[in-house]
């Protein structure tokens, strides 16, 4: 059986790698699946989900 893998938030930062902020698009696009979802803002979840849509500045 395969071992399941941590949370995000339990993984330590990736070493030596810099991303790219969250376009506006990216931000608006975790914001409305957040209030989909009864948050008020969005959480890492939300915003991992965002930084894999297309980037559109």
């Amino acid at each position: 059986m395969r071992k399941t893998a941590k949370p995000p938030w339990e993984k330590p930062n990736p070493k030596g790698k810099k991303g790219q902020p969250l376009s506006a698009s990216q931000k608006e696009a975790a914001k409305q699946r957040a209030d989909e979802n009864g948050r008020t803002y969005p959480n890492l979840v939300d915003n991992m989900w965002a930084k894999k849509l297309p980037r559109e500045d």
